[in-house]
């Protein structure tokens, strides 16, 4: 199984076009040692040909032009994405769709009900994409029991869902239900590798924690060092648990929750730009380093 980061910050990239915070202000003037990142989105394959996506970032056109086995180049019209797998409906991680409205065949979208209501209410992309390739929607189960997608071989999917709230423009987005956030396990059918992909946890809830415990590599929510982080920094009032991101530090942080995870390979995605650990000479990077935990970057490849 091969994985590919496409993007690996939060949503506004790093560095966000309007920001000044002490990581974007240095990033922009060569001052840090860093690397500018567009916003979260994988790939896995098994053949290196046929892509599961998952998420559409509005960076995603730059993404797939980085990536150039995802175009095999072999029609006038051609891609090697076959199918995506939406994790939110958060308007960071679903925009992209718009840019794929291009494709000569119906997109194949993967995501639970709660997704595509939003997707077809708040922010009515399915609908808006009527006009252009249309969608087929494949609902995924919330209660961790397995799937499998056409032309996606060797793998097969878990999907679960996890404690969050809905984006801002959703009309129950002070109402939560199941399937507004959720978490996916995938296996490598015949190797039996697995990892786990969440990039949103404001809660390590009981099933969340056995999933960490039953896979080769975890890949989770890196979005905030600390709970105070924007509101130290004059960016925002809202802290990071009160928008569904667990932080790193500090007692029931993530480093605390991954160290709990022995003999996997821990790599944290979706980073904001105003966390610290961006900085690759940071103390805060080295605190990572000693806990055996990753940052991910544009262009990083897992093979499982």
């Amino acid at each position: 199984m091969k994985i590919r980061v496409l993007g690996s910050a939060a949503g506004g990239g790093f560095p966000q076009w309007n920001c000044n915070c002490h990581n974007c202000h240095r990033i922009r003037r060569n001052e840090m040692n860093g690397k500018p990142r567009t916003q979260s989105s994988i790939a896995v394959s098994t053949d290196d040909r046929n892509w599961l996506l998952f998420n559409t970032s509005p960076d995603i056109l730059t993404q797939l032009h980085a990536f150039p086995a995802i175009q095999p180049r072999e029609g006038v019209r051609d891609t090697g994405i076959k199918a995506i797998l939406l994790i939110d409906s958060q308007i960071d991680h679903t925009t992209g769709l718009l840019m794929l409205r291009e494709s000569r065949q119906p997109l194949d979208i993967y995501c639970s009900d709660m997704v595509k209501q939003d997707l077809s209410t708040g922010f009515p992309t399915f609908k808006m994409l009527e006009d252009y390739c249309t969608v087929n929607h494949h609902p995924v189960p919330l209660d961790g029991s397995s799937f499998t997608i056409p032309s996606i071989e060797d793998l097969k999917f878990y999907t679960q869902s996890l404690k969050s709230k809905a984006p801002p423009y959703s009309p129950h987005r002070n109402d939560p239900h199941d399937g507004d956030n959720i978490g996916v396990i995938i296996e490598q059918i015949s190797t039996g590798k697995k990892v786990f992909y969440a990039p949103g946890l404001g809660e390590i809830e009981p099933h969340v924690m056995d999933a960490m415990q039953l896979v080769d590599c975890v890949m989770v929510d890196g979005t905030f060092w600390t709970d105070d982080e924007m509101v130290t920094q004059n960016i925002s009032h809202k802290r990071a648990r009160e928008i569904g991101h667990l932080p790193q530090s500090g007692p029931g942080g993530m480093i605390e929750v991954l160290n709990g995870v022995p003999n996997t390979r821990k790599i944290l995605i979706h980073i904001n730009n105003t966390n610290p650990i961006l900085d690759e000479d940071s103390e805060q990077r080295k605190t990572l380093d000693a806990a055996g935990i990753e940052v991910s970057y544009d262009g990083m490849e897992i093979d499982l």
